[in-house]
């Protein structure tokens, strides 16, 4: 799927781009206990969107690294339209 055509809802997402930038990776609080969470914008040749990462999903992504994401879903995040992996989803690092 383009990253353009990605809209808040959307379930069972796959997405390959580019690791435009990556935050630092935080500490924070859930429903489910702390856990860690690192956001990267992830671009293709339509545009690009932020992604969140748990936990050991941010291991190896770099800037400039090449991604596939795949069983992603969407939603809206202050106002803004955020990936998020699931547990059953999955983000692989091209070598």
């Amino acid at each position: 799927m383009n990253i353009s055509e990605i809209k808040s809802g959307d379930r069972d997402v796959t997405i390959t781009g580019t690791v435009e930038e990556v935050s630092e990776p935080r500490q924070i609080q859930t429903k489910y206990g702390p856990n860690t969470l690192t956001t990267v914008m992830v671009k293709d040749d339509t545009g690009s969107i932020k992604v969140s990462l748990w936990g050991n999903q941010s291991e190896n992504v770099a800037q400039g690294s090449k991604v596939t994401i795949t069983g992603a879903f969407v939603r809206e995040w202050n106002g803004e339209i955020q990936v998020n992996i699931p547990r059953n989803g999955e983000i692989k690092v091209e070598a």
